[in-house]
């Protein structure tokens, strides 16, 4: 199942495999989260052994939550804000230079409009991406499948549903480009 879900296919949520990758995210987020403010070659090591790649001088602030960790790709200097929510079933990037809020929901899982298939647990996900020197405001919510394009700013508490081009303002629910940069 685990193959099935980097696949981008459908997949069994309870799969023992994919809870076992699960835990395994959970103990790491949990050891990250519990840091000390002045641990901060403890928690770049905990973030190296839980992301699939943490950039050069970059910092994320606890709490920090995900799913599975190895999926979420994070590039140089990015610096990330309490709470960020990271829900990686499919792969999640965010470039170099990059600044998020706090309380930011990066989320790629989705799930079957089809009740019965929900019932017995059927999942999928789409990949996020975010361009280099984005500035995700607090409360930004990233719909699964959803890329930001490079230089974008999103205004505190946007819920983004579609691409986002790069070199724009957007804002609102769902986001919208207010204008260019």
């Amino acid at each position: 199942m685990r193959d099935r879900m980097r696949a981008g296919e459908d997949y069994l949520a309870d799969d023992p495999e994919i809870a076992a990758d699960s835990l395994r995210a959970r103990w790491l987020q949990d050891a990250f989260n519990r840091t000390a403010a002045t641990a901060g070659r403890e928690r770049r090591r905990i973030l190296e052994e839980l992301l699939g790649s943490f950039g050069v001088d970059s910092e994320i602030r606890p709490p920090f939550y995900c799913d599975y960790g190895f999926q979420i790709s994070v590039g140089a200097r990015t610096f990330v804000n309490y709470g960020l929510v990271a829900l990686d079933v499919a792969p999640i990037v965010i470039g170099d230079d990059v600044q998020i809020g706090p309380y930011v929901q990066l989320l790629t899982p989705t799930h079957p409009l089809d009740p019965e298939r929900r019932r017995a647990k059927w999942e999928a996900a789409e990949p996020v991406t975010i361009g280099d020197n984005v500035w995700l405001g607090g409360g930004v919510v990233v719909l699964p499948g959803v890329t930001v394009g490079s230089d974008t700013v999103v205004g505190a508490g946007s819920v983004v549903t579609a691409d986002l081009p790069a070199g724009v303002v957007a804002m609102g629910n769902p986001a919208r480009v207010a204008r260019r940069r």
